[in-house]
């Protein structure tokens, strides 16, 4: 649907994809009358000269195509993929490696695309978000982003344009640290992912389903999420998903006459969650992957008993938050979103769209399941270690663990290392999540993010201030929320994170030092919630 490409059609209008940062963000100012830091300007350059590097570089190329993947299990949708495959292949790194990374887009239908660094703070030029760091990357074109990987980490990369991150186009980056005192035999990264593209429809007829909202609908409104039928419907557990989605999306109950005949062929009903605060997605996706295969065709890892292997999960899914456990394991949690945190022991972890957390887990003897349970969705992703003999575990199973003990993000503390130094707060930004999904007009401090014009209120910052941001949820649902080039604090000593999930009728109180020039994405992780306009442009003053 046309209006979904806005994104990309409006890329597409505005000149030569190598050019980089856009002629209109030279000198540009925000609404305000403040002249902002352009992303290509001197003070972006000066940060990046002082930054560590080894002088080493690492080139790449990354080919954006279309591609008919193997999800395993028969299942072989089309999608749009890095290379013809999925995830996209790791880009692993030392910290202060250059990465030189040559995009070219092959993308069908004349559709503009980007590379977004998810976690790295990087020179603002390279943070592949158009409009505001660079022009989208046209059909047909190349872009080559070249940056210093300074801080060590478990990272990813996805498109920053449209609904793309619900697509195939997501890879692993992982850059290590030649200091690392961890101490383990072997490491797996573990991807997850929702997955809908070329099974049910596209990510852009998803949102255009949702973008309806639900107050068109007559009778069924918000009350909808408790009722049992509908809770029932995502019932059939989604290992076993010969059609019935489809067959779902044409059933009567599916799209009631009293919603005047509005298709309700990926709107999710019932998905609720405790562990998110009540209502926890929106998006009713046929499977769920962990490194790119369904439950019945799974991942397996093959280990040694009594070997120590860290865990490095990431979760590029769009819509969904997952609660992941090792069947008869305990999990330490090292690391999140890149950065120590006091070690802690437990039985399972929740984690938000664009978060990532290490773990380190010693292998026990025989077959495991590593399930990712997709929370208040009744559906899973499955992956198995196997250090032994043993039967693999069934595509639905549900380890114990996942009812232990889970520890959220707000109970881990920072390492010694990376805690911020105390000091007086500068400047307190309140960062208030509105909207729902009555007219789905999701957005921050009441309007939606302008892709017209990126630079309209933004959120002013000035280089060497303490930030303070206070993430107020206004809203019925969670939102992971992402800060683009910085790693924030949660509270006084709280993980250094990039992502944190904000929970409805809550507040999340995170610091973080102005010492990364330019203008960054501050958005919800959830793809349909940024697409529809949850989103700011937190901006250096020039």
């Amino acid at each position: 649907m046309n209006s979904i490409n806005r994104r990309s059609v409006l890329l597409a209008g505005l000149g030569a994809a190598g050019a980089g940062a856009l002629a209109a963000c030279s000198g540009s100012s925000g609404s305000s009358g403040n002249a902002l830091i352009d992303p290509s300007g001197s003070a972006v350059a000066a940060a990046e000269k002082k930054r560590p590097s080894t002088g080493r570089q690492q080139k790449l190329t990354l080919t954006a195509a279309p591609a008919m993947i193997d999800l395993g299990g028969g299942v072989m949708p089309r999608t749009w993929a890095f290379d013809q495959r999925i995830p996209g292949r790791e880009v692993r790194l030392s910290a202060g490696d250059t990465l030189v990374a040559e995009l070219s887009n092959q993308l069908p239908n004349k559709t503009a695309t980007s590379v977004h660094w998810h976690g790295l703070a990087l020179r603002n030029d390279m943070d592949g978000v158009p409009p505001a760091t660079q022009t989208a990357v046209r059909a047909g074109s190349t872009f080559t982003y070249q940056f210093v990987a300074d801080a060590p980490g478990t990272y990813f990369f996805h498109p920053h344009v449209g609904v793309q991150l619900d697509r195939g186009l997501y890879a692993p980056l992982i850059v290590e640290d030649p200091k690392e005192t961890l101490a383990y035999d072997d490491e797996w990264v573990v991807l997850l992912d929702d997955w809908v593209d070329g099974v049910t429809g596209t990510p852009d007829e998803v949102f255009a389903e949702l973008r309806q909202g639900m107050g068109g609908m007559g009778g069924h409104g918000m009350g909808e999420s408790s009722s049992p039928s509908s809770s029932g419907m995502e019932g059939h557990d989604m290992g076993d998903m010969g059609g019935m989605d489809m067959g779902d999306s044409e059933s009567p109950s599916a799209s009631p006459s009293s919603s005047g005949g509005m298709s309700m062929k990926f709107m999710l009903m019932g998905a609720e969650s405790d562990l998110l605060g009540g209502d926890a997605g929106d998006v009713k996706y046929p499977y769920h992957l962990i490194n790119g295969r369904v439950p019945a065709d799974p991942d397996v890892y093959t280990g040694k008993p009594g070997k120590k292997v860290r865990l490095r999960i990431i979760n590029a899914g769009g819509d969904t938050a997952y609660r992941v456990a090792l069947g008869g394991h305990k999990l330490t949690i090292t690391h999140t979103d890149g950065f120590p945190v006091e070690h802690q022991e437990v039985d399972a972890l929740l984690v938000g769209m664009g978060e990532r957390y290490d773990v380190l887990v010693t292998l026990g003897d025989g077959v495991f399941p590593l399930v990712a349970l997709a929370e208040g969705k009744n559906a899973n992703g499955l992956a198995v270690v196997r250090t032994g003999s043993g039967s693999a575990p069934k595509a639905t199973v549900r380890p114990k663990e996942l009812d232990g003990m889970i520890m959220t993000a707000a109970q881990l503390r920072a390492a010694d290392g990376v805690r911020l130094t105390s000091a007086r707060t500068d400047v307190t930004h309140q960062i208030k999540l509105t909207g729902g999904m009555d007219k789905y007009n999701w957005a921050i401090n009441g309007t939606p993010f302008d892709m017209n014009d990126p630079q309209a209120n933004p959120i002013l910052i000035e280089e060497g201030q303490r930030v303070r941001l206070e993430f107020v949820n206004d809203t019925d649902m969670w939102h992971p929320m992402h800060l683009h080039g910085h790693t924030y604090q949660l509270g006084v000593a709280g993980p250094r994170k990039d992502t944190s999930i904000v929970l409805p009728k809550k507040k999340l109180s995170v610091f973080f030092d102005a010492d990364n020039p330019g203008q960054w994405m501050l958005h919800c992780h959830n793809a349909y919630h940024g697409e529809a306009g949850m989103m700011a442009n937190v901006a250096y003053k020039a």
